[in-house]
């Protein structure tokens, strides 16, 4: 059996990758963001405008749970919504708070270090809690735990994942280039959290609802390359590096579009959950 993920360092091994975290991954769409406010009875979704608290309720309280470098947490404050970004990694999260500060006037968005099983933030103090390509470097006894306990009654846990669809020739060719040229932990293992992730108690995996969307980024050739090496598990130099970012040239001639392009595509995977009673 493999070792698991919260075992290889999660903490520090995304040190060398915040440039090209910020530059080339990607985004979420807005129907995954919708969804998971839908339903959420301290506030309407409205699309394009930001999130409506219901009359009395206040602003939502988030916190973005491995927040990398604000991806998501810039997300959610273009909802509205007040978010602390929880980011163990200093590189990360310096280059969280610049990426964050770059956003569009009244984002809110507070960094913070922590890690999900020690997140520092009070007793039920929030609304809504998102993990965002991150659940599966944490050790998930402790993670759910602690996110039992900084939720408030009714509060909502939000886990996202964009994953690879191989069905599509340019994503398949790119993650076969990726996994054979990677080191110690590849794009496997979390591949295999984000289609059945396991929560523990508080959270009741059986009434875990779980949705699906599509998404697509668009990339030049550098930005294949820069996708690639923004993963940790990815040799920026030697042999195996020098044969990706050539396999990965080839794969972007082959597949280029009118618009100097090519297309990753992903299925996102969105699961939402709430505390026991």
């Amino acid at each position: 059996m493999s070792e698991p993920l919260h075992h290889r360092q999660p903490t520090t091994r995304f040190s060398d990758r915040a440039t090209d975290y910020v530059k080339y991954r990607p985004s979420y769409p807005a129907e995954a963001i919708d969804a998971i406010f839908d339903g959420f009875g301290r506030a309407t979704p409205t699309r394009g405008t930001g999130f409506q608290p219901v009359r009395g309720c206040g602003v939502l309280r988030a916190a973005d749970i491995g927040a990398g470098t604000g991806i998501s947490a810039r997300l959610l404050a273009a909802c509205g919504v007040d978010v602390i970004a929880i980011e163990p990694n200093e590189v990360m999260r310096r280059a969280g708070e610049t990426h964050t500060r770059l956003g569009e006037p009244g984002h809110r968005v507070e960094w913070r270090a922590g890690t999900a099983e020690s997140t520092g933030l009070e007793d039920a103090s929030m609304d809504l809690l998102l993990c965002a390509q991150s659940y599966h470097w944490f050790e998930p006894v402790a993670a759910c735990r602690e996110f039992g306990r900084i939720l408030r009654p009714g509060g909502r846990l939000a886990l996202m994942w964009n994953d690879a669809d191989e069905s599509d020739p340019v994503s398949l060719g790119y993650y076969d280039l990726v996994r054979a040229a990677s080191t110690g932990v590849g794009p496997t293992s979390h591949q295999t959290v984000a289609k059945n992730p396991r929560v523990e108690p508080p959270f009741d995996a059986a009434r875990m609802q779980r949705l699906h969307f599509r998404n697509e980024q668009r990339l030049d050739v550098d930005g294949l390359i820069g996708r690639a090496m923004s993963a940790s598990y990815v040799p920026k130099t030697g042999e195996k590096a020098e044969r990706l970012v050539a396999g990965l040239r080839k794969l972007h001639a082959e597949h280029v579009g009118a618009d100097g392009c090519v297309g990753l595509v992903y299925g996102v995977w969105v699961y939402l959950c709430e505390a026991r009673e």
